[in-house]
C-alpha cells in the first residue's frame, strides 16, 4: 500500500506543518479504502488560483480549492490527482470563522481530497448541510485530534 502525497508551497512557509498535511489528505485516502494513490497539494497565493479559477473552471477571483482527479482504468488503479489550494482565502476564511488557518488548511486539504475521490456538494450555504461537507468534518477532526495526541 503506498500512499503518497507531495505538498508544494511555491510562495514560501505554509502555516500549517507539511506532516500534517500530507497526514490529512492520508487520513481521508485510508478512510476511503484506497490502498494505492499519489496526489499532489500546492498552496498557492490569490493571483495565482485566480488564474487556474479563470482557466479551468471559467470563474472569477481567487476561491479556496480546486481539485483535479484522473479517471482510474481499473478500481484496482492508483487514485492519482491534484489538489489547489488558495491559502489566502484560506486566510481571511480563518479570520471570519475565528479558527487558526492551521485548522482551515487541513480542512481544505481534506475537502480537495474529498472531491479527487469524486464527492461533491451543491453551491451556497446548503452545501453545509451536505453528506460531503458532515464527512469533511468528521476528518478534520480526526486529523486535529491525531496531531495533538
Amino acid at each position: 500500500m503506498s500512499l503518497t502525497v507531495h505538498v508544494a508551497a511555491p510562495q514560501g512557509r505554509l502555516a500549517a506543518p507539511r506532516a500534517l498535511l500530507v497526514r490529512a489528505a492520508q487520513t481521508v485516502l485510508r478512510a476511503e479504502g484506497i490502498r494505492s494513490a499519489e496526489l499532489s497539494v500546492t498552496f498557492l497565493g490569490d493571483r495565482a488560483i485566480a488564474a487556474m479559477n479563470r482557466r479551468h473552471l471559467g470563474h472569477r477571483g481567487a476561491t479556496d480549492v480546486i481539485s483535479f482527479g484522473l479517471s482510474r482504468p481499473t478500481p484496482d488503479a492508483p487514485v492519482m490527482g491534484d489538489v489547489y489550494v488558495g491559502v489566502d482565502v484560506a486566510r481571511r476564511a480563518a479570520r471570519e470563522r475565528r479558527i487558526t488557518l492551521r485548522e482551515e488548511l487541513v480542512r481544505l486539504v481534506v475537502h480537495g481530497t474529498l472531491h479527487v475521490l469524486g464527492y461533491d456538494h451543491p453551491e451556497g450555504e446548503s452545501r453545509l448541510e451536505s453528506e460531503m461537507w458532515a464527512r469533511q468534518e468528521r476528518l478534520v477532526a480526526r486529523v486535529l485530534r491525531s496531531a495533538r495526541s
